[in-house]
């Protein structure tokens, strides 16, 4: 937890509690898999038919919007360059190493679903074409909507914003639209201020940090549901 919650060195850590380093690094991986192993029981879309309109209600007292199932958007988790041929393929458009992290959560903060495994350099719309969560839309098994920002293709359950809205009708449209958008940007937010070490950057192996970051999305959910601030 201290690991999270600063984002420094493993050394510092292990200076903190007197462990040695390889304490801490067996220790962080063994619990963080457990934690991760959890994401079944603590993000999850909503399945029932009671807490679809529970959230589409939420969406709708706050934007006015109907039918919003979640917002989504993607945060980069920076990180060290992995080396080897295909470092390139984590360096962003803004110049350096990341995870590329797609989230949808609703207006409470809390994530309904995480993708945690896309190189940086992967746009957030290749990575939402890839997601278990499309296929449920495309398949029609969930009749609602999404709201994301012009990153994303419009579709019939993808709401995005109008490019040069001309009339009021469309105006209002925007405004509503960012409204209710605005919830994910407020939880990458949240999520990176509660868990630095997904902002200041992992020196860790990919196949380990990728559990970190379902592991630290499984505790914010946690600390949103049991309102831990």
């Amino acid at each position: 937890l201290r690991f999270y919650a600063t984002g420094s060195f493993q050394l510092v850590v292990g200076d903190t509690f007197d462990i040695d380093n390889a304490t801490v690094c067996r220790t962080l991986h063994r619990v963080t898999k457990v934690i991760a192993g959890l994401r079944n029981k603590y993000v999850a879309f909503p399945e029932t038919d009671q807490l679809k309109r529970d959230t589409m209600q939420q969406f709708h007292n706050t934007s006015t919007l109907p039918g919003v199932l979640g917002a989504i958007d993607c945060t980069h988790v920076p990180i060290q360059s992995p080396g080897g041929d295909d470092a390139e393929i984590y360096r962003n458009r803004k110049g350096y190493f990341s995870i590329n992290v797609q989230l949808i959560c609703d207006t409470t903060n809390y994530i309904t679903d995480v993708v945690a495994r896309w190189p940086g350099s992967v746009h957030d719309s290749t990575i939402f074409d890839h997601s278990h969560v499309r296929a449920l839309f495309e398949t029609g098994r969930y009749s609602g909507y999404l709201v994301g920002d012009g990153g994303y293709a419009s579709r019939t359950y993808m709401l995005t914003p109008l490019g040069h809205p001309a009339t009021a009708t469309e105006q209002r449209y925007n405004a509503a639209q960012t409204s209710a958008r605005n919830c994910i940007e407020r939880t990458n937010g949240i999520l990176k201020r509660r868990f630095p070490c997904l902002k200041y950057g992992m020196r860790l192996k990919i196949e380990n940090i990728l559990p970190v970051i379902v592991a630290t999305v499984v505790l914010h959910n946690i600390a949103i549901m049991t309102r831990d601030e």
